[in-house]
């Protein structure tokens, strides 16, 4: 339960973060149904994606990422190989709404500590570098508050072109 004062002010919800087995299909069918994309796509993996860490350890993973514009950004996640809180959630519940993310916190480091003083820890972490992008983000333990994982992410420089689109 938390029971810290000091308020961690997350800004915009800059992201809604969906969880999914197949990226192709997904893209496919929210393409088909709803119009949206395009969608740019991205793989997170070593070398680029470092300092990995899953419910406090060092623990390699990947993923595959799609993202599209609807107000807030949409992101579809297909876990690739290694452990990871995204493969958890397949397990336990299949694809669905995963979390919601914040680009607009001023300090994460700072939010970070102040949500650990309340019980709140991080559940995975890591940092993705490409030229002069690069991203930082942070899962945090919310879901027995907020029924919902939130993601605290901090970006630096332009995010770089995409392997490849859909359609």
């Amino acid at each position: 339960m938390v029971t810290g004062s000091e308020k961690v002010l997350l800004g915009e919800i800059s992201q809604i973060g969906i969880v999914v087995t197949n990226l192709r299909n997904s893209m496919e069918r929210y393409w088909r149904i709803f119009g949206l994309g395009p969608w740019r796509i991205y793989t997170y993996e070593p070398p680029r994606l470092i300092e990995t860490m899953v419910r406090g350890k060092p623990e390699p993973y990947s993923m595959k990422l799609a993202f599209a514009t609807a107000g807030p950004m949409i992101e579809l996640i297909e876990p690739l190989d290694g452990n990871s809180i995204y493969k958890e959630f397949l397990a336990e519940r299949g694809e669905g709404l995963h979390h919601i993310a914040s680009f607009a916190v001023d300090d994460v480091d700072k939010a970070i500590a102040q949500l650990e003083k309340q019980g709140i820890g991080v559940l995975q972490s890591g940092k993705y570098c490409d030229g002069d992008f690069n991203v930082f983000f942070a899962y945090m333990d919310t879901e027995k508050e907020l029924d919902v994982i939130v993601e605290l992410v901090r970006l630096h420089g332009r995010r770089p072109s995409p392997e490849a689109t859909y359609p």
